[in-house]
């Protein structure tokens, strides 16, 4: 379990990464398959492929940034 002590600012911080990570790497996919699908005319697989691929990557930061943040040695019992 994370304790916050005297630093409630990294839970702020956390929560901040956390989203943008999920958020950007969704969005992104989203723009890039929306693109691809209007180079080839096939609208909607490739956005669809994108939303999916972005929110792959999305996660995969979110836990890699919540592993690093709870392998500090700040957050000790």
């Amino acid at each position: 379990m994370i304790r916050l002590g005297n630093k409630p600012h990294r839970a702020i911080v956390l929560a901040s990464a956390v989203s943008a990570n999920l958020a950007g790497g969704t969005i992104l996919g989203i723009f890039l398959g929306g693109w691809i699908d209007n180079l080839l005319s096939t609208r909607p697989i490739f956005t669809i492929i994108g939303l999916l691929i972005g929110l792959a990557a999305g996660i995969y930061g979110m836990l890699t940034t919540v592993k690093k943040f709870t392998e500090t040695g700040d957050n000790k019992e």
